[in-house]
């Protein structure tokens, strides 16, 4: 129990400090820092983004997960992966091929491209889940009472994939708010470039921080809106239901252009990017590898994560037990708090860290525990999702029977606990591994002076435009992603069909 009250703490600690800050500042010192014309093109330029690209990814998601899932689609299998794909490219490294291949990107409509190509698999993923798990009768029934393929999907498909969608929009409009590398390769400022700029420009001012407390304010108008709207309507069987799978769609003449445009879509999101690493290898005048740096930045790179792994899935292993064995209000509250952390984007966490490590053990300033702990408050929750399941699937009879044989308690966890939880503790270390590989933003701001990972060194070689000297460190960062695609669709790709 303590262990987890120290958890859910140190996932709040960014939220306590913009509250700190606030208090310190006083309500007349924000209104002069927030209510100024600066901060409110940012907020006109960050919600615009944010409005535009879930729209854009809503549309994209669903019509191709509609598509893959419910039509006599050639290649379905294919299609799936490659839908899947761009997320093992992180959005950073798509911004620097676009704005190299076309350096007049950087305008909205650049930013919106970018990021819906970066993150439309976000929704695309919950809503093949959601269709493959719906009840093909209720289209069946709709069909046989006359209603139009069009009719169907908005009466009876759409009304079901409305939990998936909206979960999957507030995931697009999470990650678009935390979005620093992409957008700032792209120049178009939102409150989170605009938060490191004055990082960089004051080192942690007071003006840095308020920017960070209006989008802390953004993230949690998201989840709320993301609940209200999702409401309390359930969509499941009240019976078992018949496995089988819904008589596909023949799309017939459509079929071409239907390939044509998934075609396009994989294109822009996935080859172009591809494409661009290649061109930076073959022309770049900066394409000398340097072996010894990239071998050394990789090491670093993956002892970072490991170590951030480890550190990150024994802080999930308390909470993710105790909200199954000790099930109650408390528990509750101290597993969805730290769900709030890493809910607040990178630039704040480690501001936050920034100013408890300066201010109460200045020793730790720009050291690999505060680095870690910022990794931890982002990635708790890829953790604890699969211990909590985990634990949930592991009865807690072996352990009672361990204790009749009179087995101590530390006996009994490593002997019985552990070995069952296996599996969920190896599945969470092995996504925060992975998502720790292309982290950026908390790296450049927390990481010791002179570390460099493969996020930090390409970010350095495309800042100073030398994309060929960056190429390596991309593509070593897409080999280490790449897994994490595979692992996201492997369960839905064994239920498709060619």
């Amino acid at each position: 129990m303590a262990l987890a009250v120290a958890v859910a703490a140190l996932a709040l600690l960014p939220l306590v400090h913009i509250a700190v800050a606030v208090a310190e500042v006083g309500w007349g010192g924000v209104a002069e820092l927030v209510l100024r014309p600066r901060v409110a093109e940012l907020l006109g330029n960050t919600v615009r983004l944010v409005a535009g690209s879930v729209a854009v990814c809503v549309v994209l998601g669903v019509g191709a997960a509609w598509l893959v899932e419910r039509t006599a689609l050639p290649g379905r299998r294919v299609w799936h992966v490659l839908m899947v794909a761009p997320l093992a490219l992180p959005a950073f490294v798509t911004g620097s091929a676009w704005i190299s291949l076309l350096p007049g990107l950087d305008t909205y409509g650049g930013a919106l491209l970018v990021v819906s190509l970066a993150y439309f698999p976000f929704v695309y993923l919950p809503a093949v889940a959601a269709l493959r798990g719906t009840d093909p009768a209720l289209e069946e029934t709709a069909r046989g009472l006359g209603l139009s393929g069009w009719a169907v999907f908005r009466r009876v498909q759409l009304p079901q994939l409305r939990v998936a969608v909206l979960g999957g929009a507030l995931l697009v409009a999470l990650h678009v708010l935390a979005e620093f590398g992409a957008l700032a390769m792209l120049r178009y400022p939102t409150f989170t470039t605009a938060v490191y700029d004055q990082y960089r420009a004051t080192f942690n001012g007071p003006a840095a921080t308020m920017l960070a407390g209006v989008l802390v304010l953004l993230c949690l108008v998201l989840l709320v809106a993301e609940i209200r709207l999702r409401g309390a309507r359930g969509y499941a069987r009240t019976g078992a239901g018949a496995a089988r799978r819904p008589r596909p769609v023949r799309l017939g003449l459509l079929t071409g252009p239907v390939l044509l445009a998934l075609a396009a879509l994989v294109g822009l999101s996935l080859v172009v990017p591809v494409a661009a690493l290649a061109s930076w290898f073959l022309t770049g005048a900066s394409a000398r590898i340097d072996w010894a740096a990239l071998a050394t930045t990789t090491g670093t790179t993956l002892a970072l994560a490991a170590a951030a792994a480890a550190v990150t899935t024994a802080l999930a292993l308390s909470t993710g037990w105790l909200a199954v064995r000790r099930r109650g209000p408390l528990a509750t509250v101290l597993e969805r708090t730290t769900y709030l952390g890493s809910a607040v984007p990178a630039i704040v966490v480690a501001l936050a860290l920034v100013t408890v490590s300066i201010r109460v053990v200045p020793a730790l300033y720009q050291t690999v525990p505060v680095l870690l702990a910022a990794y931890a408050i982002l990635f708790l929750p890829r953790a604890i999702v699969t211990v909590r399941a985990a634990v949930e699937q592991s009865p807690p009879v072996h352990d009672d029977v361990a204790a009749s044989l009179g087995a101590s308690a530390p006996a009994r966890l490593w002997r019985v606990t552990l070995p069952l939880l296996a599996p969920g503790i190896g599945a969470g270390a092995a996504l925060v591994f992975l998502a720790v590989v292309t982290e950026l933003t908390a790296t450049l701001l927390l990481a010791p002076t002179g570390t460099r990972t493969l996020a930090t060194a390409f970010w350095s070689a495309s800042s100073a435009l030398e994309y060929g000297a960056a190429a390596p460190y991309a593509v070593v960062m897409v080999l280490l992603s790449a897994p994490a695609t595979v692992l996201l669709s492997r369960d839905v790709r064994r239920g498709l069909t060619t």
